[in-house]
């Protein structure tokens, strides 16, 4: 966009010498001369990359230096190539008046901002219906480029044409904005320059910008819309060099602009905005071509594979808390958002711009509707704005209020009083922060009745938010660098805020019944928004966030206006933010010691009632799909069962009354074949009844009784399990050993993956196994064909038809792109959560085979598994295991739980898949 010159240009390429190589093979070989004169041309090509790619690894961070020079290369041998056609291979010595072409760089080319393996976009113009000549020209051209393997986009057409066109059609019109001329005749890109404007432009500037933004809406849909996916794409995500590009062709097609510069000449930017603008193009055209280089293509998404590489490529370096690739990934999203306020504060002032001149036109001309007063602010057309220049300099805590009261009024904050709030943040000093006035606005806004999320954003996003509260400031763009969370701290922590704020709203009743009821029911709302606000506001730093972050909370807290009650409870729940969680999907929820031992962690009713709230922010937070059916059964079942024990001081039945009751309800639901419960249930011990919900044991029983009338020695049932949003697949089988891992398998090589299993063993010897079941994206198998391959599988791993292992190796990883980190399996032996067994909790990368070579290992070190639970967290499996030894006692020697983690650590080693990948 600005076309500063190309520094050293001759050590990237020399056309006077080329051009003169060229003639002389012409002179010494005339028509042969062909392969030699590509040959020419491609070696040129070669070290003039070559020296590019030398200049990027000297200065990393050059990304306009890189781009300017791969388009500067470019036009060079266009230029000879031109030269040479028109020379050697298609000479006119006295062309006429249509006899004549025009070449213009278009796209990124045209901007000469070109990446590594950019296309090769040109425009061929003619004066009128393309002559023999002209058709000759361009087709040779066209070839040779090929030639070199250039990837060459190209139009030929007639300067009416094009300007018709260019009418017509949005991508036509903003390729013949911003092209570039580059050889031929000059004259004819000058008429055509003058015509666009004239009889394309003129008079259609507002439908332009209408029709970009609406082309850059649905492009931010398409990628994600957000600027803070954890895997930014970025030429065309939200924040990325698209966005940049819409404004320079905005500022250009308004108000003739020849370069980004000159956007400050016509009020669209300040100086210090341009100076943003130039900083991040000048990183994410550094970034892209880093991107293009390391593959070998026209690759513009930085997924986690390649985040790593650029940041060493690029000198971050790591520091304590804070990975390099997360240093380089936060730099990256610090620039989006100054790409996202950059676009905000320019479309205001055009809006702006297109209001006035409105204003001065038409039977309204003249009339304007009269601006009211808020507090010293002016309210107009639904924005607020600070009256004066100086308005916030008089008195700082204003960069809170002006805040405080758009949430409160349902107001945007005008433009131009962003721009002032983003240049005057740094007023926000410690006087200011521990003003008892800001921080009462503060908590007003945070916790406001409206829609406290956008206007937090767009706090953010002015430099305010990170001002007022530092440590929030210290997450600012923090990614972490993991398949599970989607967006930045920042990001995932105001989006939280705003899934609260939809809860407590009853907008997500739906799906969210508990939190909406129990968000009406805590003693203090305010402390609910304050603990999402601080829940991960300590992380990237050395330790443990959620200890971090309640040391912060206890500072914050007072400092905010809440009282000593508020901020104890509010540092509680940072500190034990994960803990409903982790236990409902990493524990059984059927052992009583599970929810004896979180009961006393929570210690209260309040204190549960929060925590299952944040529990279900900050999961759906964390990104699309995190949430779900099967989590919201865990965590609801969790509850349930604490709140009655902290209700009562302890559980309201004891185990007997609880099998009773549980055969009693299965019974009803059993309806005619309730004699099902003494004839079958009766086979079953103690355990099952307490394990097991009493839809699934009703299920179970019919299918028990039916499986054995009729003799089956294998007999296997699916169904979708609607309340759970699973599969349950139900295993009866003669009961041997091996059998747990055998089944796994089997449900593992028809795609599903297991996120629960119980295991029982009848009194006659019968095993009656319980899976849920979904799909790698978190689905359940519902269509016939599914659930039929399920038990095929199930069948055919149980009797040895297939050979598990190496099939299992040779599945794609669930994430194709997991081998980016490093997972270093870690196993951890518990046996005080359980009275009756010992947990163990397998961390390991996640793979379709996982499940199956632990339970394998736990087979062969002698050990019975009674139930399994399975969560993922991204590239990371989490696997629970309740065991005994095969006397059903607990693994206490430590010789003996060496053995087994030994065994454990190699089932989930990376080096046995390889070695299986090579059988």
């Amino acid at each position: 966009m600005n076309r500063s010159p190309v520094p050293n240009q001759r050590a990237i390429i020399d056309r006077r010498q080329l051009a003169g190589r060229i003639a002389a093979l012409v002179a010494e070989e005339g028509e042969k001369a062909r392969p030699a004169i590509v040959a020419a041309l491609r070696e040129a090509l070669d070290r003039g990359r070559a020296e590019l790619v030398r200049r990027l690894e000297k200065n990393p961070s050059a990304g306009h230096a890189c781009t300017r020079g791969y388009a500067f290369l470019t036009d060079q041998l266009v230029r000879v190539l031109y030269d040479h056609v028109t020379a050697d291979l298609y000479p006119a010595p006295n062309r006429s008046s249509a006899e004549r072409l025009a070449i213009l760089a278009v796209g990124g080319y045209g901007r000469a901002e070109m990446a590594p393996h950019s296309d090769v976009d040109i425009a061929f113009l003619t004066p009128q219906r393309h002559t023999a000549w002209c058709e000759q020209v361009i087709e040779a051209m066209l070839y040779l480029m090929w030639d070199l393997g250039l990837k060459v986009g190209h139009s030929s057409r007639t300067l009416d044409d094009a300007i018709r066109l260019a009418r017509e059609d949005l991508t036509i019109r903003t390729s013949l904005l911003e092209a570039r001329y580059v050889w031929g005749d000059e004259v004819l890109y000058d008429e055509a320059a003058r015509r666009f404007w004239s009889e394309v432009a003129r008079g259609t500037e507002r439908q332009f910008v209408v029709e970009k933004l609406a082309e850059r809406n649905a492009r931010h849909k398409r990628m994600g819309d957000s600027r803070y996916v954890v895997e930014p794409n970025i030429k065309d995500g939200k924040g990325g060099l698209r966005d940049l590009q819409t404004l320079y062709w905005i500022g250009k097609y308004t108000h003739q602009v020849r370069s980004a510069k000159e956007l400050i000449d016509v009020g669209l930017l300040t100086t210090a905005e341009y100076k943003g603008f130039r900083r991040a193009e000048r990183f994410l055209l550094a970034v892209r071509c880093h991107l293009h280089q390391i593959t070998g293509r026209a690759e513009d998404r930085l997924t986690f594979d390649f985040q790593r590489q650029i940041a060493e490529r690029m000198n971050f370096a790591d520091r304590p808390g804070k990975s390099s690739v997360e240093r380089f990934m936060q730099f990256y999203f610090l620039q989006a958002k100054r790409v996202g306020s950059l676009t905000g504060v320019f479309l205001a002032q055009l809006d702006e711009e297109f209001a006035q001149k409105s204003a001065k036109r038409g039977f309204f001309a003249g009339f304007r509707s009269r601006p009211r007063e808020l507090k010293g602010y002016v309210v107009h057309g639904g924005k607020i704005a600070a009256p004066s220049d100086e308005w916030f300099r008089k008195d700082p805590v204003r960069l809170i209020e002006v805040f405080q009261l758009a949430e409160a009024e349902e107001l945007e904050v005008h433009p131009r009083t962003m721009r002032q709030a983003a240049r005057d943040a740094k007023l926000i000093d410690h006087t200011v922060r521990e003003d008892a006035r800001a921080n009462a606005l503060f908590l007003d806004l945070l916790a406001g009745r409206n829609d406290p999320a956008s206007v937090l954003r767009w706090m953010n996003e002015a430099g305010v938010m990170g001002r007022f509260v530092p440590d929030f400031g210290r997450v600012n763009a923090q990614m972490q660098f993991n398949m599970y969370h989607h967006y930045t701290v920042d990001e995932h922590t105001i989006r939280a805020i705003g899934l609260l704020s939809r809860i407590e709203k009853g907008e997500l009743k739906d799906d969210h019944p508990r939190a909406t009821r129990l968000i009406h029911k805590v003693a203090s709302r305010r402390a609910a928004y304050v603990a999402v606000l601080l829940h991960d506001i300590a992380k990237g730093r050395k330790g443990d966030h959620s200890i971090l972050g309640a040391e912060v909370a206890r500072e914050l807290c007072p400092r905010f206006g809440l009282n000593e009650n508020e901020t104890e409870l509010v540092a509680w729940l940072v500190l034990h933010h994960l803990l409903m969680s982790h236990t409902a999907q990493k524990r059984d929820l059927t052992d009583p010691k599970t929810v004896e031992d979180f009961v006393a962690t929570v210690q209260g009713l309040e204190r549960l009632r929060h925590l299952a709230i944040l529990t279900a922010v900050d999961i759906r937070a964390v990104g699309p799909g995190t949430w779900n059916s099967w989590k919201g059964q865990l965590l609801g079942e969790l509850f349930d069962l604490s709140q009655e024990r902290l209700r009562l001081g302890h559980a309201r039945h004891g185990r007997h009354e609880r099998v009773t009751a549980k055969r009693a309800e299965v019974s009803e639901r059993l309806g005619a074949r309730s004699d099902l419960v003494a004839s079958v249930g009766e086979r079953l011990d103690d355990a099952y009844w307490i394990a097991e919900p009493a839809d699934i044991a009703a299920i179970n029983l019919v299918h028990y009784h039916a499986a054995r009338e009729a003799d089956h020695a294998l007999s296997i049932h699916c169904e979708f399990y609607e309340e759970r949003g699973a599969t349950l697949v139900t295993v009866i089988a003669a009961d041997h050993p091996g059998l747990f891992y055998r089944i796994a398998g089997g449900i593992h090589l028809a795609g599903g993956n297991i996120i629960d299993a119980r295991i029982h063993t009848s009194r006659d010897g019968w095993a009656v196994d319980n899976f849920l079941v979904q799909d790698p994206h978190g689905r359940p198998f519902m269509e016939e064909g599914q659930l039929e391959r399920l038990k095929k599988s199930i069948a055919d791993a149980l009797a040895n038809r297939i050979d598990l292992e190496p099939r299992l190796a040779q599945r794609p990883l669930p994430h194709s792109r997991s081998k980016a980190f490093d997972v270093d399996p870690r196993i951890v032996f518990d046996n005080t959560a359980s009275n009756r067994f010992t947990v163990i909790e397998v961390n390991a990368r996640d793979r379709s085979a996982l499940l199956n070579r632990l339970s394998r290992a736990l087979f062969e070190e002698g050990l019975v598994v009674q139930s399994a639970h399975i969560t993922a967290y991204g590239e990371r499996a989490a696997d629970t295991f309740y065991v005994t030894d095969v006397t059903g006692s607990k693994i206490t020697g430590e010789a003996r739980l060496a053995r087994i983690e030994a065994a454990l650590l190699e089932a989930a080693s990376d080096a046995l898949q390889a070695r299986l990948e090579d059988a």
